[in-house]
């Protein structure tokens, strides 16, 4: 439905927009000089776990996450507010506590923001980053027979998805929410020196829904081994047990398009690499020596095929 919507929009494109939304990228990209671009995005959703603090460094952490996937640094943030007038405003301090620390561990200064009264509470940011126009990571540059390699596990989906209804491990959480809110500063200091060749962050549209944008901008297709993707504790059970995010679901649906899963696969192993992820890690493309020197696991690679198709073995 959105891509519909966006199709309809006139899109201008002058020479200083570096990066648009015709790739699906993660932030917008605006030349101001030669040597200077500015990195700007924006990302904010409801609560996923009780505590307001811990949510506020969710979502900031969340948010600022695609400034890194661009190659940038964060330097300017702006607090996006929904609240109720019904709840007390310690709940908001709260949250923009939690926010506030992680400005702080990012190296970026809050200079404002803007709030509503809304039945339901919602929190992020816009950022804006720095960047050298010469050393932009897109999504669109990956190429035939690139390893990707991932930073972070997946399955935040589903955990938070117990959480609202029902009283999973505590160990479980803590692995959770210890995932969301580590910023990703550290995975893209990982990547600096190795020059990718393509880059995403892992959130909504899911494991697969990523690799398919990456691939589509790079004109390739994308292969998964599911087996060597790194999972958080416990989810595996949660799925099993039924808690399964609707975003989740319909992710699952809409890979029926472009995705093909093996055979051995199960119901379960489908909604785990499309489970919907919140603040999560860096998919990175680069040559396989590159890859080795990285680190990280390597989940799959690019190659020759349908644009934007995406195999998951």
């Amino acid at each position: 439905m959105l891509a519909s919507v966006l199709g309809d929009l006139p899109a201008p494109r002058p020479a200083e927009l570096l990066v648009g939304n015709d790739t699906l990228d993660d932030a917008a990209v605006w030349r101001i000089s030669d040597d200077l671009a500015i990195v700007h995005t924006i990302d904010f959703f409801t609560p996923i776990v009780d505590d307001p603090r811990t949510f506020g460094r969710i979502a900031a952490t969340n948010a600022v996450s695609d400034v890194y996937a661009m190659g940038g640094r964060p330097v300017l943030a702006l607090n996006v507010v929904a609240f109720p007038k019904t709840l007390p405003a310690e709940i908001l301090s709260e949250v923009l506590r939690g926010g506030a620390e992680v400005a702080e561990a990012a190296g970026m200064t809050i200079a404002g923001g803007h709030s509503i009264d809304d039945a339901e509470p919602k929190y992020g940011m816009a950022v804006v980053g720095f960047v050298h126009p010469e050393h932009i990571w897109t999504n669109a540059g990956g190429r035939e027979g690139d390893a990707l390699c991932l930073s972070k596990p997946i399955g935040t989906g589903i955990v938070a998805t117990a959480l609202k209804r029902g009283d999973p491990p505590s160990a479980v959480v803590a692995a959770a929410v210890a995932s969301m809110t580590t910023l990703n500063n550290l995975a893209a200091g990982d990547l600096q020196p190795l020059a990718p060749n393509a880059v995403t962050d892992v959130t909504g549209f899911g494991l697969v829904g990523h690799a398919r944008e990456l691939a589509a901008a790079s004109g390739l297709r994308a292969r998964l081994d599911l087996a060597s993707v790194p999972v958080l504790p416990g989810v595996r059970e949660l799925i099993d047990a039924g808690f399964v995010p609707g975003g989740t679901r319909t992710n699952a649906e809409l890979a029926g398009a472009y995705a093909t899963f093996g055979a051995g696969l199960t119901e379960a192993d489908r909604l785990l690499a499309c489970d919907a992820q919140t603040s999560g890690g860096l998919l990175a493309a680069l040559p396989r020596d590159r890859a080795e020197a990285l680190g990280w696991p390597v989940v799959g690679a690019l190659e020759a095929g349908p644009a934007g198709t995406v195999l998951v073995d």
